[in-house]
């Protein structure tokens, strides 16, 4: 078991019991692989429709990205956040119910990821995944005056995070990519 479906395996076991489980739980249960899930999340909350188009919405995502590329700029182990925030919790059975239905989902998924090109997504790849990334964070709120530009910097997002939980170096290579046709794009509306 590889890739998403693990990841989330692991955290349908933090959230084994009854009572609250913990963000700090969930980010402990993924280990030094929850910079990819951080990353697929902000980029999939701005793809999203009605929700990446709420106004402030992508710059709160790129804060949130801001936050995981600099961490992985800094090759820290494990994602850091503010005490107050990793105190937060829900209720396990709610993240059960949700991870529960994510599983055919991520099964789906990890059919077409695999590791290959690791280069891509090592150490060295890493840096560069996290350059890129800063790089869409600092321009996405900009984006969020540019009809659709965030929505490349989402697919973007989802694209690196994806490559960092299944180490593809292919994917991360198609995601550089999109980096590079949004930031024309963004580059030729605003010139």
């Amino acid at each position: 078991m590889n890739g998403l479906e693990a990841l989330l395996t692991r955290l349908l076991a933090s959230a084994e019991g009854e009572g609250d489980v913990t963000l700090e739980r969930m980010l402990a249960a993924l280990g030094e692989r929850a910079f990819g899930p951080v990353m697929l999340f902000a980029g999939l909350v701005t793809v999203m429709p009605l929700l990446g188009d709420i106004p402030g919405v992508p710059t709160l995502m790129a804060l949130l990205v801001a936050l995981t590329a600099g961490q992985l700029l800094l090759q820290r182990r494990r994602f850091w956040l503010p005490r107050w925030l990793l105190r937060r919790s829900m209720a396990s059975r709610h993240v059960r119910s949700g991870v529960r239905r994510l599983l055919p989902l991520a099964r789906l998924i990890d059919r077409g990821l695999r590791p290959r090109w690791c280069v891509l997504t090592g150490e060295v790849g890493s840096h560069l995944i996290a350059v890129a990334c800063l790089a869409i964070a600092a321009a996405m709120p900009v984006m969020e005056f540019i009809p659709f530009s965030a929505t490349g910097a989402g697919i973007a997002l989802v694209a690196f995070g994806l490559a960092l939980v299944a180490r593809d170096g292919v994917l991360a290579l198609l995601a550089l990519a999109c980096t590079g046709v949004t930031a024309g794009l963004v580059g030729h509306w605003l010139w």
